[in-house]
């Protein structure tokens, strides 16, 4: 079931919902200038045999309002999309999903508004904390002396997108995921062409916004709030993360006070067929732990 909820004068946001009605809602937030198709369909079905699984649009993605051009938001009111979306929908408290930037909003929902949330699950994100990391012989490290993103990432993002048409995009943007798999797990250049296909149909266009790399990230950090953490919070460990490699998931788990950390063997910055049932499993064993309906 689609539906559009509106966010801002002017401004709604697409969603789509999955599963049965009555089931406990999960909520699924996806990363930077990535619409909600971004999560593949058989990773969602997989949740949607537990859950009311809802995906949507960001601002300036896919089926939602492209706004920010002429009124640009801020990181913040991404982050207070979360909620909207919660709102429109009649929905009090769900599990959250959020990876990459989708992981930096859950954790500003998180902090923010916790009384919403039966359980998180992070992935291939960042702490939003002035933490140092402490590795497990004790020694500390600044959060910026983390490892950062790797240069052949950083070489990609840096090269202007150009309009060359639309099979030109694609190859673009099946090379950006190449990339960001992170070559331990195979690539399948025609799954990730099809799932883009799919996303430039939806979308109605296959120019890609650069609203979320410009918008003010200001206010961000959620260092105190984040450590009080009650609510039951899964963060996944991707073996060949390229953008924010380990420790960063186990710095993570020590800002918000979890245990709960899975890895997914080989995993990078990518949703690839390999990774599907594994990660499904692991998100539904957290949502169906005792103790994952206990917010804050």
């Amino acid at each position: 079931m689609q539906q559009f909820i509106e966010a801002a004068p002017g401004v709604r946001l697409w969603t789509e919902q999955h599963g049965a009605p009555d089931a406990p809602p999960l909520l699924l937030v996806m990363g930077a200038q990535a619409s909600g198709l971004g999560w593949p369909d058989p990773f969602v079905e997989a949740l949607a045999a537990r859950h009311r699984v809802i995906r949507y649009d960001h601002r300036d993605t896919g089926r939602s309002t492209w706004s920010f051009a002429d009124n640009p938001y801020r990181i913040a009111d991404l982050a207070q999309d979360v909620i909207t979306v919660l709102d429109g929908l009649g929905i009090d408290r769900a599990h959250i999903v959020g990876m990459s930037l989708g992981g930096m909003l859950t954790q500003m929902a998180l902090a923010d508004r916790p009384e919403r949330f039966l359980s998180a699950t992070l992935m291939c994100t960042m702490a939003l904390s002035t933490r140092p990391y402490t590795a497990p012989d004790g020694a500390e490290t600044p959060v910026a002396d983390l490892p950062g993103i790797a240069p052949e990432v950083l070489e990609m993002w840096a090269r202007p997108v150009e309009d060359h048409g639309l099979e030109a995009e694609l190859d673009r943007r099946t090379q950006h995921w190449r990339v960001l798999n992170g070559g331990r797990l195979p690539f399948d250049a025609a799954y990730f062409r099809a799932q883009e296909r799919r996303i430039i149909e939806h979308t109605g266009r296959y120019a890609t916004s650069t609203a979320h790399g410009t918008a003010d990230d200001a206010g961000m950090l959620r260092t105190e709030a984040l450590a009080a953490n009650r609510v039951p919070t899964l963060v996944i460990a991707a073996t060949a993360e390229p953008v924010f490699p380990p420790p960063h998931p186990q710095h993570i788990a020590q800002c918000l006070n979890t245990p709960h950390l899975t890895e997914i063997p080989g995993m990078g910055h990518a949703l690839p067929p390999a990774v599907h049932t594994p990660l499904a499993t692991a998100i539904l064993e957290h949502t169906g732990a005792e103790g994952a309906g206990v917010g804050s």
